[in-house]
C-alpha cells in the first residue's frame, strides 16, 4: 500500500496543505483514544505509513481517506479530502496547467517533438518518463504519469472545450515504448480524434510551407475573452495573455492549422500507419 509517487517534495507549496490535513488526521485518532499501533490494525495500514501521513510526509491516498473516514466516524468530513489530496500528487508545473485547461473553453496546441500529453496512452507517457535523462526515481515517474493521466479529464469534459491539436508526422513515427506501444497509441490517437469537440490534425513531414518551425504553441481561450498562450520560439518561452503578443501565437496557429492536413485526411493518415504497424 505504500506506492511510490505518494511522497511530498518539501520544496512544494502543497506541501502545507498535506501537513494540515495529517494534523487532522491525527488529532481525530487521539481524539478517538488509539494509539498508532490500535489504529494500523483496525484500518489494515502500517504503522509507518501512518506516521508519514501524520507529519505531512505522505500524501493520503483516497482509499486510506474513506478507511478513516469510516473508522473514525467523521460522516464524510475525512472523505471530502480526497480531492485536494489527489491534485497533491500532482508536480506543481502539471496542477497549474490542469487549472488554466479546466477553465478553457477553447484549446489549440501543435507539437513538434513529441505526441502531446493530452493525446499520450499511459504506456506511451510512462516510456517517455522512464527514458528522461537524468533518471527520475520510481516515485517521480509514477507522478508524472498520474498528472499527465489526470490531465486528460478534459476529454471527458461536460461542456466539452473546442480542442484543436496538429501534431508533427515525426511524432506519430516513433516508436517509444517498441512497435506494439505505437501501435496502441495510434489506435488512441483514431479515436480521440473522432471525439465531439476535438479536431486533430497531422503536419506532413513533405510540406513546403510551416509556420511552425519555432517550436511548440499552445493557446488557451477563457469564457471571459481573456486568453493566455506559449510559444518555445516567442517571448522567450514564457506564458503570455497580452493581447497584442497573444494575437502572434493565434495568428501562428491559424497558418499551421491550414497548412496541415485536414481533420478527415489525418485520420485516414492514421489509419495508414495502423495498416502499415
Amino acid at each position: 500500500m505504500d506506492e511510490p509517487g505518494w511522497d511530498v517534495d518539501p520544496s512544494d507549496e502543497i506541501s502545507s496543505v498535506v501537513e494540515f490535513v495529517g494534523r487532522q488526521l491525527k488529532l481525530r485518532r487521539e481524539a478517538a483514544e488509539l494509539r498508532v499501533s490500535d489504529f494500523a490494525e483496525i484500518i489494515g495500514y502500517g504503522e509507518d505509513l501512518i506516521r508519514k501521513i501524520e507529519r505531512g510526509a505522505r500524501i493520503p491516498r483516497p482509499e486510506y481517506l474513506d478507511k478513516v473516514d469510516g473508522v473514525l466516524g467523521a460522516d464524510g468530513l475525512i472523505s471530502s479530502m480526497k480531492k485536494e489530496m489527489r491534485e497533491a500528487r500532482y508536480p506543481k508545473k502539471a496542477r497549474d496547467l490542469a487549472k488554466l485547461e479546466a477553465q478553457a473553453v477553447e484549446i489549440g496546441l501543435y507539437s513538434n517533438h513529441n505526441i502531446h500529453g493530452l493525446l499520450q496512452t499511459e504506456e506511451h507517457m510512462r516510456a517517455l518518463f522512464e527514458m528522461r535523462q537524468p533518471s527520475f526515481s520510481r516515485g517521480e515517474v509514477e507522478r508524472g504519469v498520474a498528472a499527465r493521466m489526470g490531465r486528460q479529464a478534459i476529454l471527458q469534459r461536460s461542456p466539452t472545450p473546442a480542442l484543436s491539436f496538429v501534431q508533427e508526422e515525426a511524432t506519430l513515427r516513433r516508436s517509444i515504448g517498441g512497435t506494439m506501444a505505437l501501435r496502441r497509441q495510434l489506435e488512441h490517437l483514431a479515436e480521440v480524434a473522432q471525439l465531439r469537440g476535438v479536431t486533430f490534425q497531422v503536419m506532413p513531414l513533405d510540406c513546403e510551407s510551416h509556420a511552425g518551425m519555432g517550436g511548440l504553441i499552445e493557446v488557451l481561450k477563457f469564457r471571459d475573452g481573456t486568453g493566455v498562450g506559449r510559444s518555445e520560439g516567442a517571448f522567450g518561452g514564457h506564458p503570455v495573455s497580452d493581447p497584442k503578443q497573444l494575437r502572434i501565437l493565434e495568428l501562428r496557429y491559424g497558418m499551421i492549422r491550414t497548412q496541415a492536413l485536414r481533420p478527415r485526411e489525418s485520420l485516414a493518415f492514421i489509419e495508414r500507419m495502423l495498416g502499415e504497424t
